[in-house]
């Protein structure tokens, strides 16, 4: 069996993300996505949040399992997982620089897995987490963030900023 492993922060999940787990799903016969726990950084959704995401966005695809690791490499984490693949995205040549880089220490450490990096297309190229967050709040926002995240992030930005906004007036 093909399994591979596509891991991230996921803060949220994107539209560029998903393509990268259907095409994934494509070519494997099982895509592990994990989200990477790293407790020096914050996050805007929880663990558990992101972790429910990823499953709602993922529901319709058959053999995409949803999890998360902590305190160990990737490239330990797949082998944990009996993962020959590592799945990465592209987005640019600096993606490409870093990406290419991990790759060779992680050839070094275990030579039987193999990165498999993935470019995604043009509409989707210059996505990012990061960029979502930084658009939430200006009027009309909706509409902007809706093209490039799965409606279930996008009510779960619309909750906090209900919130927000009923805090503020408290």
């Amino acid at each position: 069996m093909k399994r591979a492993i596509y891991a991230g922060t996921f803060d949220p999940v994107t539209n560029g993300h998903l393509w990268m787990i259907i095409q994934a799903n494509r070519l494997f016969d099982e895509v592990v996505v994990a989200i990477g726990k790293n407790p020096d950084k914050k996050t805007l959704f929880s663990l558990e949040e992101r972790l429910e995401i990823l499953r709602e966005a993922t529901s319709k695809l058959n053999n995409v399992r949803i999890t998360s690791f902590e305190n160990q490499y990737l490239i330990d984490f797949a082998i944990q997982e009996g993962a020959g693949f590592i799945i990465r995205g592209i987005r640019n040549s600096h993606d490409y620089a870093y990406e290419q880089a991990i790759r060779n220490v992680n050839e070094d450490i275990n030579p039987n897995i193999t990165t498999v990096f993935l470019t995604p297309p043009r509409n989707l190229a210059e996505v990012s987490s990061s960029l979502v967050k930084g658009l939430i709040g200006p009027t009309g926002w909706e509409k902007l963030v809706s093209t490039y995240v799965p409606s279930t992030v996008l009510q779960r930005f619309k909750i906090r900023q209900a919130h927000q906004r009923s805090s503020l007036r408290e």
